[in-house]
């Protein structure tokens, strides 16, 4: 089980932002993608979620185009981008509960409850998520990470309204979810002890260069 990027190439408008980009990311390792604003993470994460078509290169999931396998390729992902993608009517329990099966997992509301509880919002199952401050809805969004089975997190500024409480829960979940075997790619704004430990590093700052990866071991 791997995720592989060859060569690849992307274009926003008339400006290239990167290209020759290759990447190798396995099971028990994180990949922190860095750059300046306009260096294209946010439209490389994009493109990784096939939700973006690059201008050459190929992305392989188990040695494999995604291109080919979408459905296997989107069970076996979990995005998380800037939007929490929560529905102001549901409360935060039904949006949980609704966005876990669309990711065609299981989980019984027992589950969901406790996952709720983890990530800091007891006691709001039942309210509607247009009345949650800013955090308490980025809550909604990461409770998803506790229940989710997806081996690849593919995770782009998971920190943002965040306070230091949550950050440091965000992080061992993540931690964890490496540890048991998964994979994700993360970027962040903010200092977090995540990015400084043995992970590897991709800065699109370095691109044109043939391959902005070094891998800390």
């Amino acid at each position: 089980m791997s995720l592989t990027v060859s060569n690849l190439q992307c274009t926003r408008g008339d400006r290239q932002l990167f290209s020759g980009l290759n990447l190798q990311l396995n099971p028990k390792q994180l990949l922190f993608l860095e750059g300046q604003n306009g260096s294209g993470k946010t439209t490389l994460i994009r493109t990784l979620c096939s939700l973006f078509i690059a201008d050459k290169g190929e992305i392989l999931w188990q040695g494999q185009p995604i291109k080919e396998h979408l459905e296997a390729y989107h069970r076996a992902l979990f995005y998380l981008g800037h939007l929490n993608a929560i529905k102001g009517d549901l409360t935060t329990l039904e949006n949980l509960r609704f966005n876990h099966t669309m990711s065609e997992q299981q989980s019984s509301d027992d589950e969901l409850l406790d996952a709720l509880e983890r990530i800091g919002l007891f006691g709001y199952e039942d309210f509607p998520t247009r009345q949650l401050s800013q955090g308490q809805k980025r809550r909604v969004a990461l409770a998803r990470l506790l229940v989710n089975k997806s081996p690849l997190w593919i995770l782009d500024e998971p920190f943002v309204a965040l306070d230091i409480a949550a950050v440091e829960l965000l992080q061992h979940i993540i931690s964890q979810h490496i540890e048991t075997g998964g994979m994700a790619i993360l970027t962040t704004h903010q200092a977090v002890p995540l990015t400084k430990g043995k992970i590897q590093h991709l800065n699109l700052d370095d691109y044109a260069a043939e391959s902005g990866m070094e891998s800390y071991v």
